[in-house]
């Protein structure tokens, strides 16, 4: 066959752009099959098969979340109700979206403003603002009374990872939720109801660290707890390769608008195959919400096939299960999630991976200790020993 004949024939058998009438009586899922053929759209609607084939092949899904989204209320409106479906199994975000997920819980209102009503002027009334969201200084102060008050209990006096100390944090909201009869609970306490371990990669940027700083300072060597990067990194790996390696599952990321929280997940792969040798593959489906050009060098908008070439998402992710959608994630996912969500039968068993974390650290650090040996090697680098000296340029000679 030639050329020309080979891709006329794959063209042939392509799909034809053919959209049937909106009626206002189609599922969402009949309007994505019908009527999203193109541009952005098709990025809408090849996001929502991958989104599926995640749950439908009991795919074990990392969802990474950035920004400050809490404060709009996309946990309450979906990450909540994926997560009581059991669809999410591990959670990387900001740790701006857990706490200002706690001012809710303790009676505060976030407000819709403005975005052009004059910071010069809110700032007089003490009133924060999150673009179009507004909310009194208060709650910022007595939100930091809160996390003051748990970080100062006996549990959190050790050093652990950031799924450890977001687990505690869980559990003593979930105590508050019960005792104030609150009925639209925290991504904290629903995650540490659900087993699901959340990580913070970037956690030093966020106010809970804030409170965790004052008080080191204030109580010095009575105030023990410490957070281990390195723990959290190869707690995060180990997660992964439990996932594929012992519970022989494939591996979906939804990214929800780039940021530290998708690459601290992504990370993972190449620190088992590039860094450990453990061998991967990688992600399997790889979906991905972001407003930012693809060629501006950063990691927010890199696409799967960037990311396959550092080990971070399979062969099979860029060639058949990837989709970036060029798209305010706000915009997009609540649509998406409805989509999902109409079927009841769209959900999955919890893998509860908060307790299985333990083993999975302990068998990766088996699976390395097999290597140790090999991996010894990349301990020492001859910069000068038995390396010649690159040769000096001429210089020029001056002109007399």
């Amino acid at each position: 066959m030639t050329p020309k004949a080979r891709v006329q024939r794959e063209f042939g058998r392509s799909r034809e752009v053919h959209p049937t009438a909106i009626t206002g009586k189609q599922s969402a899922r009949e309007v994505l099959a019908n009527a999203f053929p193109a541009y952005v759209g098709r990025q809408e609607r090849t996001a929502f098969e991958l989104m599926k084939q995640s749950v439908e092949s009991n795919a074990a899904i990392f969802l990474t979340l950035s920004g400050a989204m809490t404060p709009a209320g996309l946990h309450q409106s979906c990450l909540i109700p994926l997560l009581e479906r059991g669809i999410i199994d591990c959670i990387t975000t900001t740790g701006a979206n857990l706490y200002h997920d706690a001012h809710r819980i303790i009676g505060y209102r976030i407000r819709e403003i403005d975005p052009n009503a004059g910071d010069v002027r809110l700032r007089l009334a003490r009133i924060i603002r999150i673009y179009d969201l507004g909310f009194p200084e208060e709650t910022l102060l007595e939100t930091d009374k809160l996390f003051s008050a748990l970080l100062q209990k006996p549990a959190f006096q050790r050093r652990m990872t950031t799924p450890e100390l977001h687990y505690l944090l869980g559990r003593e909201m979930a105590a508050i939720e019960d005792a104030l009869g609150v009925t639209q609970p925290s991504l904290l306490s629903t995650a540490y109801r659900m087993g699901v371990p959340i990580f913070v990669g970037a956690v030093q940027d966020g106010s809970i660290f804030l409170n965790i700083v004052k008080l080191k300072r204030l109580l010095g060597d009575a105030f023990k707890l410490e957070l281990d990067v390195a723990d959290d990194v190869f707690a995060m790996a180990a997660a992964q390769f439990h996932c594929f390696g012992t519970l022989k599952k494939k591996m979906a990321i939804w990214i929800l608008g780039g940021g530290v929280p998708k690459n601290y997940t992504l990370q993972g792969e190449p620190l088992l195959d590039q860094i450990l040798g453990v061998p991967t593959d990688g992600f399997d489906i790889d979906v991905q919400f972001c407003v930012d050009p693809v060629d501006n060098g950063a990691l927010s908008s890199c696409p799967a096939g960037e990311g396959h070439t550092w080990g971070k998402v399979s062969a099979e992710s860029v060639a058949r299960g990837s989709v970036y959608v060029h798209a305010d994630v706000t915009a997009v996912f609540p649509w998406l999630t409805h989509a999902l969500l109409e079927d009841p039968k769209a959900k999955k068993k919890p893998l509860r991976l908060v307790d299985d974390l333990g083993s999975a650290v302990t068998e990766l650090g088996r699976q390395v200790d097999k290597r140790r040996k090999q991996l010894a090697s990349t301990l020492t680098y001859p910069v000068t020993e038995g390396r010649s000296k690159p040769r000096a340029a001429k210089r020029p000679k001056r002109r007399a």
